[in-house]
């Protein structure tokens, strides 16, 4: 689960890290939990408005109780990645999902009957801590936390880390934050410089930084739309290089479980 407010690069980082995994040889799983369906068309699937199976379909599936096929509503792009597409029907969902008993735990459900089929699960979640996000911490394993190098919202990421607390305490007891992870820095300003040192200084004992930083890059936000990763959009860039290394840190500190649910907001 990667999870942050907007603008951080969460998408993007969904992404490269779901398809640095792929390359590292691993089943990957993304779901698209946005209703905006970013990582959906970020993926090279453009028309997820006109899709009939999406993650709102799954989960009301489920809330109904209605047998899932294990393959339904997965697609698989031309970079080896499944996903599970959103568009906007998720919107009306998650507004309906609150009368309905134990509703933070719709998506663990249906993760559950997927989960030993992946290494790894990534969740792209949006900015908001609505229902929806609190069922992505509900189901995940660990958090991923992206932080835009540029400013430091350090009392978001305190309001961030008491969520994920209560989360942990009344949901989802094995949940806890796998790291952050600075991007879309510019190693040239002091402003980058002085994010990063304050970063670790005020959360570095407890939690950890990951030592990869991804630059600031036209290549990332060029592959985004073009809807692929950055390794097939330019292999050589200073993002795709950074992606890379950060994939090698997650599967260094992850290795020890086969199936890894992570939330990316």
């Amino acid at each position: 689960m990667l999870i942050r407010n907007g603008g951080v690069g969460k998408t993007t980082t969904t992404v490269n890290l779901g398809n640095g995994l792929v390359r590292s040889g691993k089943k990957v799983l993304l779901i698209d939990l946005d209703p905006q369906g970013d990582l959906t068309t970020s993926l090279g699937f453009k028309n997820q408005d006109n899709m009939e199976n999406t993650i709102k379909t799954l989960l009301e599936k489920v809330i109904q109780k209605i047998e899932i096929d294990q393959e339904e509503a997965i697609l698989k792009n031309n970079e080896r990645i499944d996903l599970i597409p959103a568009n906007i029907e998720l919107e009306a969902l998650e507004t309906s999902m609150i009368k309905y008993i134990d509703k933070e735990n719709i998506l663990k459900k249906y993760v559950s009957k997927v989960r030993e089929n992946y290494d790894y699960i990534l969740i792209d979640c949006r900015p908001s801590l609505g229902l929806l996000t609190i069922n992505a911490l509900a189901t995940a394993d660990s958090v991923i936390i992206p932080v835009q190098a540029q400013y430091l919202p350090l009392k978001g990421m305190t309001q961030l880390f008491q969520t994920i607390d209560k989360t942990r305490v009344h949901i989802n007891r094995k949940l806890k934050i796998e790291g952050v992870l600075l991007t879309i820095a510019d190693m040239k300003t002091k402003l980058a410089k002085t994010t990063i040192e304050t970063l670790r200084n005020n959360y570095g004992r407890n939690i950890k930084i990951y030592n990869t930083v991804i630059p600031m890059g036209v290549k990332a936000a060029e592959s985004t739309i073009e809807g692929k990763s950055v390794y097939a959009y330019d292999k050589k860039s200073k993002p795709a290089i950074a992606y890379e290394e950060f994939t090698k840190e997650v599967l260094a500190n992850s290795e020890r479980t086969k199936a890894r649910t992570y939330e990316c907001r």
